[in-house]
């Protein structure tokens, strides 16, 4: 059985991998360049703490339902999933991050209610809003929610799945949001292409080792 550093270990890096690139970064580099850094972050950290509580319940509920070798079965699949979701967001890369970061990713039927909220908050606060409402709609459907939720699978509803996500992800959100706020140069489309097209290679590799796991008896990954 995983121990909860293994887990923990297992969630911080699948996750660190998939951030490059996924809707949620870019709508805190979007908002950052508005808003405080902290705020920002604050807001879409609360986002992204709720989704992936619900995302490990969700994966418990499909782990007591279901074989080992089924589950197995699901997580290589998922990895598989994952580096398509990956290598289509790189030749997709121009057009989403222009999209994204023109408005910080909110819809623009619901810029005005989520404005009106935001002014009735302290002005430390600003920003809190649409990050949290931005960032809790732009994770539904996202490739970190198809990791949280095959670890889940994998691992039941353990802890060190959620600290180790919030412990990629806040670090991870902090850096992009400082780094637009201050108007630092950012990766070109073609160097954040070949990040995401690499992180779609390491899933394919994960996915062959849980394969080579049942096929060759050798597995060399913690997931």
């Amino acid at each position: 059985m995983a121990s909860f550093l293994e887990i923990l270990v297992a969630a911080a890096t699948l996750q660190l991998l998939v951030l490059p690139g996924e809707k949620v970064q870019m709508i805190i580099a979007g908002l950052s360049t508005k808003y405080r850094p902290g705020t920002v972050v604050a807001g879409a950290g609360v986002a992204f703490g709720g989704w992936t509580a619900l995302e490990v319940a969700f994966g418990e509920a499909v782990k007591g339902a279901l074989p080992a070798v089924y589950l197995d079965a699901i997580t290589g699949v998922l990895f598989v999933v994952f580096a398509v979701l990956l290598a289509n967001s790189a030749r997709t890369l121009d057009g989403e991050s222009e999209q994204l970061l023109s408005d910080g990713g909110t819809a623009s039927s619901s810029a005005g209610l989520v404005a009106r909220l935001d002014a009735r908050l302290p002005d430390r606060f600003e920003g809190f809003v649409p990050a949290f409402s931005a960032s809790a709609f732009g994770e539904f459907g996202d490739k970190t929610q198809v990791v949280t939720i095959g670890l889940a699978v994998q691992y039941g509803a353990h802890p060190a799945i959620w600290l180790g996500e919030m412990l990629a992800i806040i670090p991870v959100s902090l850096l992009t949001a400082f780094a637009f706020n201050r108007g630092a140069h950012r990766l070109s489309p073609d160097q954040r292409r070949y990040v995401l097209y690499g992180a779609a290679v390491l899933f394919l590799l994960f996915a062959a080792d849980v394969a080579a796991g049942y096929w060759f008896g050798v597995s060399v990954t913690p997931v």
